[in-house]
């Protein structure tokens, strides 16, 4: 049998950030720290900081007075800002950059002038999060029906901007619908949306030409990892999402003469590698990587964790 992974895969800029200022908080500030929702999507990765100390919460009336807290990397609502302010909480901002620059888009749209339209999806904490710093009306947008459901005048001046786990494909035909309804509307470039995002999705629509099944290693509350799995599906490729080994179900994999791993962006390469262990158990295996793109991008930590 063959095992090709998907490249890229797993964690991006954004995670390893993310992760990393967990682990240096605890390090200079000492357990506990605190975590306002999970840091990423992945319940692997939170255990294992949880073991080294983080405590995980999603209300900021949970956190000790002065305990260090710090806010995910789906980033949060100002006034979660202004909470933690107001409870002289030290907060540390794990929001991931490229989220940043959305929140950053957003409040120079409604500046000009424009209400603004978010591409995301209902419930998401980033989508909170962002909807939650435009300081002007944003009207929330799954589909194209939304689109045509928008109670605005076609000549409304607006704007959009999008989840950044959603990639341009999943986007463009919501984008076009608005751009048809809609005479005045501006919009960020398509290289704005998270590199990321797109660069999985295009190696998992790859990995569908070569293989049999496609297993996408995320946590079910991961909106990204749900999306790759989706991809898998729309080739007509049997696809599922598993956690971790635990969840392979080798009965249904039997047979197969390639199987394509993918991975969410939160997800760390040793759940990859212990799937492809327990993969063995079906005999033999060839494992090979996919050729892609290798992403070699580094955001910034803060300032004050620099040092640790």
């Amino acid at each position: 049998m063959k095992v090709i992974l998907a490249q890229p895969r797993g964690f991006c800029a954004g995670v390893v950030r993310a992760i990393e200022i967990v682990e240096r908080a605890l390090e200079k500030y000492g357990a506990p720290v605190y975590v306002r929702h999970e840091i990423v999507h992945n319940g692997y990765v939170v255990e294992t900081l949880k073991a080294k100390g983080a405590r995980f919460v999603e209300n900021l009336s949970e956190v000790p007075s002065g305990a260090r807290t710090i806010f995910s990397a789906h980033g949060v609502a100002r006034s979660v800002e202004e909470e933690a302010a107001e409870l002289g909480l030290p907060v540390l901002d794990a929001t991931c950059p490229l989220v940043a620059k959305v929140h950053g888009q957003g409040e120079r749209y409604v500046e000009e002038g424009r209400a603004v339209v978010l591409i995301g999806h209902a419930g998401h904490p980033e989508v909170e999060g962002t909807m939650g710093r435009i300081p002007g009306p944003v009207y929330l947008v799954q589909s194209e029906a939304d689109v045509q459901a928008l109670a605005l005048a076609a000549e409304t001046p607006l704007a959009y901007v999008t989840q950044t786990t959603l990639s341009v494909d999943d986007t463009k035909s919501i984008i076009t619908a608005l751009k048809q309804r809609f005479s005045n509307i501006i919009g960020p470039e398509t290289k704005d949306i998270c590199y990321a995002t797109q660069n999985r999705q295009s190696a998992v629509r790859e990995l569908s030409k070569l293989v049999d099944i496609i297993l996408v290693v995320g946590s079910k509350n991961s909106s990204n990892s749900n999306r790759l799995r989706e991809i898998g599906a729309e080739a007509h490729v049997p696809s599922f999402l598993v956690a971790d080994k635990n969840e392979l179900d080798l009965d249904l994999l039997r047979g197969a003469k390639a199987i394509g791993i993918a991975a969410g962006a939160s997800a760390p390469e040793v759940l990859v590698q212990d799937v492809v262990e327990a993969l063995r158990g079906l005999g033999t295996i060839e494992v090979s990587m996919l050729p892609g793109i290798e992403e070699d991008i580094e955001f910034r930590l803060p300032a004050e964790l620099i040092e640790a």
